[in-house]
């Protein structure tokens, strides 16, 4: 397998701005590898990890506390109070804000969430929003505005938000958070495309979003990179993990 090149690393430059480094993952309730699993993100030197599926019955908070240890993380937001989705960040992060959203529920689906959090790296204050949407493409469309929704409210300069779409580019829902937000895979494709299944990739069904005024430097599937060994990825959950480095203005 051919290296990748490198992402630049984080870090916070002298004018308060700051290079992050953002990775999204569905870790499918830690099922399978987590070794594996902490391997990849290790590897990949997160400041935030947006997660889908984290463990949400006996004992979660604890199954999530020690997988954030293992990748020299901290737990942020979500989890089973989220329906699922879970936010975990470096030490780097200060914290503002955090809120555990649920969405509406449809009888007969499954209930979705929204793990979010207000924090701030060096001077540039962010607003973060893991989102798992809905396998119903009517109820999928409605989750992706009230993702839009939880945004704006969320009054910050700048605004990620990453998840597990349960949609391809081109779909409705998928084609109404592209439209308000940066895709950032399409703004600085880097490394892989297709995000499931993890073992024989083919769809793009995971993605990570920013709002005007993040400088994208470089947006995909880790494949490659320095650390990320093949087996690893698909060992560790059903889906690949998007990663993605991002520049943040200092607030002005």
């Amino acid at each position: 397998m051919d290296l990748l090149p490198a992402l630049p690393k984080s870090l916070t430059e002298p004018d308060g701005s700051a290079v992050i480094r953002v990775l999204g993952y569905n870790i499918r309730s830690l099922r399978d590898d987590e070794e594996a699993l902490a391997r990849v993100i290790r590897a990949c030197a997160p400041d935030v990890v947006f997660v889908q599926e984290a463990p949400r019955f006996f004992r979660w908070r604890k199954h999530a506390a020690r997988l954030a240890a293992k990748c020299d993380l901290v737990v942020l937001s979500g989890g089973a109070t989220a329906a699922g989705p879970l936010l975990l960040c470096s030490l780097r992060a200060s914290v503002e804000h955090t809120e555990d959203v649920l969405l509406p529920l449809t009888p007969g689906l499954h209930r979705r969430g929204f793990a979010t959090a207000v924090v701030r790296f060096g001077a540039a204050r962010v607003g973060l929003v893991s989102a798992h949407l809905s396998l119903d493409r009517a109820e999928r469309l409605e989750q992706a505005q009230l993702l839009l929704d939880r945004v704006t409210a969320m009054d910050v300069p700048y605004a990620i938000a990453a998840g597990d779409l349960n949609e391809a580019p081109g779909g409705p829902a998928y084609g109404r958070l592209a439209t308000a937000l940066r895709d950032c895979r399409t703004v600085a494709p880097w490394g892989g495309e297709h995000t499931f299944p993890a073992r024989a990739a083919d769809r793009r069904i995971d993605a990570v979003f920013a709002t005007a005024g993040v400088d994208v430097l470089g947006c995909g599937v880790p494949v490659g990179l320095a650390g990320v060994e093949a087996a690893d990825l698909a060992a560790a959950t059903d889906h690949l993990p998007v990663l993605a480095a991002l520049r943040l203005p200092a607030a002005p």
